[in-house]
């Protein structure tokens, strides 16, 4: 087995991150192979963000297409794609008319941008944010201010001022709130805390609550967005209209992109020189998006996203694993509730047998593959997974005494 690379990402690369777990080489639909020529199912999809698989021929084409004709020129210009794509964005979020979009690269870009819009809504008489315990907005300065893991920001405090933590029930969410809070930020469901839905109720519930106050509701769809959990955007199973949405990940399908979309007055809060970014919305990022949503669209992968989701809990709660507790989350963006701290352990026994999962945290393994999923590599799935949990179980005696008890 190949190891040198592992020694060049210990001397080149920033050790931001931990050890890499595989050196990939190519990939196509559901599958990547490493240096070895070895195959691996992915059901992460790089944490939702390959949402037609690896090489797909129409995410291909549209890359090539474009970078034969047009891929930057900054934004002092606009191009076809770029208005194309903001007004399908607009389309597909329920934005209307008189929605407005902003281009960045990434999630964390379209949260700095709705952080902004936060501020630019609240001036001085609103100096208050609000945010949800354990969410994830993102690691620059002001989306980690946003973040509430305080693990994460301890090393980098003083964090950018004004941001309070809520836990996620509509009883907290009433108590904070007053006049003087500019927005709050929520995520769905909330995906690096464990696949972790908000209760019943609480977007609607929110939404009610900072209308009457006259606060804005900013929605993180980055990771729950293009589709994963059956709708376009999650915000939508609630039948909610907030004021703003930030998304990113699947709706490139792999190419960097994120965007602010906002909806009715907060779309007039932003003029020019308040934000910007060199490469947002450029001609390849936004033409590649666009073909992403509309293969989506097509082959009817919202759908999917429902049926093989269900299929994979099914296929979970089929194996009657000691270790699993449960299946959490919506579509294809599923977490497995562990009974004990050993979602690392399980990550790695799968890798062994060649499937790409991830552990969200200790005690959870998240899944999000590609939308374009179908019975075999479900089924493939499901063999691979049953025996990764098998290993572990193996080696955590005390869970399955208890569970053949």
């Amino acid at each position: 087995m190949s190891t040198g690379w592992q020694d060049a990402v210990d001397q080149d690369l920033v050790r931001n991150a931990g050890a890499r777990l595989a050196l990939f080489t190519r990939g196509e639909g559901a599958y990547l192979w490493d240096v070895d020529g070895r195959r691996y199912l992915d059901f992460l999809g790089g944490i939702a963000v390959t949402s037609l698989g690896h090489a797909h021929p129409v995410f291909v084409e549209a890359v090539a297409r474009q970078a034969a004709t047009l891929t930057h020129v900054s934004n002092y210009f606009a191009t076809p794609p770029q208005l194309d794509l903001a007004a399908r964005l607009k389309t597909l979020a329920g934005a209307g008319p008189s929605g407005r979009v902003y281009f960045g690269n990434s999630g964390a870009e379209a949260n700095e941008a709705a952080f902004k819009l936060a501020r630019l809504h609240g001036g001085a008489a609103r100096p208050r944010i609000l945010a949800l315990r354990d969410a994830f907005h993102g690691r620059t300065m002001g989306t980690l201010a946003l973040t509430g893991k305080p693990a994460m920001q301890e090393p980098f405090g003083p964090m950018v001022p004004g941001v309070e933590f809520l836990d996620s029930t509509v009883a907290a969410l009433e108590e904070a709130m007053d006049d003087r809070v500019a927005a709050l930020f929520v995520e769905p469901i909330k995906g690096e805390a464990g696949v972790l839905e908000l209760p019943d109720g609480y977007l609607a519930a929110a939404r009610e609550i900072t209308a009457r106050h006259g606060a804005l509701l900013i929605v993180d769809e980055i990771q729950t967005g293009a589709g994963r959990t059956g709708a376009w955007f999650a915000f939508q199973h609630a039948g909610i209209r907030p004021d703003a949405i930030t998304v990113a990940k699947g709706i490139g399908g792999g190419f960097p992109i994120g965007a602010l979309i906002t909806f009715d007055g907060a779309s007039d809060l932003f003029y020019p020189g308040t934000h910007g970014s060199t490469f947002g919305g450029n001609a390849l990022a936004t033409a590649t998006a666009l073909a992403v949503l509309a293969e989506i669209e097509r082959a009817g992968l919202l759908e999917n996203a429902v049926v093989r989701g269900d299929q994979v809990r099914d296929a979970i709660d089929a194996m009657a694993s000691p270790l699993v507790a449960a299946t959490r989350g919506r579509g294809l963006l599923i977490g497995v509730a562990l009974r004990a701290p050993v979602a690392a352990e399980i990550v790695t026994a799968a890798q062994r047998h060649g499937l790409v999962v991830n552990a969200a945290n200790a005690e959870t393994v998240r899944l999000a593959p590609a939308l374009t999923i179908g019975d075999v590599e479900v089924d493939e799935f499901a063999e691979l997974f049953s025996r990764a949990l098998a290993d572990v179980a193996v080696h955590t005696p005390t869970l399955t005494t208890e569970a053949s008890a």
